[in-house]
């Protein structure tokens, strides 16, 4: 029987090649963070959903344990740190690796986006400004943005429909009315919808590229006349 691939990711892309590995009957295990990700990943008598997050060291076991031949990284473009660890985990078992790595998206014609490098760089420029602020980031950098002066009263954050996002969300100090829990990617209509609901003057999303629905969110800020922070990714 032929030794099964790694499939890391709850993305998009991972759950696409969930798809391709059981219509082609390829056996292969996918790895989520969370339950909710594992929802998501379609059944399948061919793959095998783990849910949680590994270090490197349990990495190492798991590819050893399940005699891995392949690793696909299909993990999200800015899971810097977990794609280290796969890498390395790969190096020291000797299993072969593959990065899926998004088309950035483009932004460089429009009007009224300003590019930064870091989430850090992303709360300084916000530091200078006044009126609403429609986050797209998710629930992992709540707290750095937390640090704007009355975010509470500022900050419109849409995270995932999932228990821990909410309770990170709540527990920091946002204001209940100000969190939006929904699973994406969006339209450009709804995106629009919600940046007008809010009054948002900036929205701050990553450049998640088509997958991601960065364009969409480009189109409905120029359509609603928002600013957008793209917090740019590293190679």
């Amino acid at each position: 029987m032929r030794s099964p691939v790694w499939i890391a990711g709850g993305t998009t892309e991972g759950r696409k090649l969930a798809h391709y590995a059981d219509c082609c009957h390829i056996r292969a295990y996918v790895s989520v963070a969370t339950d909710y990700g594992a929802s998501l990943v379609p059944e399948s008598p061919f793959v095998t959903v783990v849910t949680g997050r590994m270090d490197e060291g349990e990495m190492e076991t798991f590819l050893r344990e399940q005699a891995i031949a392949q690793v696909i990284d299909a993990t999200h473009p800015y899971a810097t740190v977990v794609t280290a660890n796969i890498r390395q985990a790969c190096a020291a078992v000797g299993v072969p690796y593959r990065r899926i790595q998004r088309r950035r998206g483009r932004y460089e014609d429009q009007v009224g986006c300003i590019a930064v490098h870091s989430v850090g760089e992303a709360v300084e420029v916000l530091n200078h400004t006044t009126g609403p602020i429609f986050l797209t980031t998710g629930s992992k950098d709540l707290d750095s943005f937390a640090q704007i002066p009355d975010y509470a009263q500022r900050i419109y954050a849409r995270i995932l429909p999932v228990r821990p996002s909410l309770d990170r969300a709540l527990d920091l100090g946002y204001l209940p009315a100000h969190v939006i829990c929904m699973q994406g990617p969006f339209t450009t209509e709804l995106n629009a919808a919600m940046f007008r609901q809010t009054g948002a003057h900036y929205v701050v999303t990553k450049n998640s590229g088509h997958t991601g629905g960065f364009q969409e969110k480009l189109e409905a800020a120029r359509q609603t006349g928002a600013t957008v922070i793209v917090i740019e990714r590293g190679e």
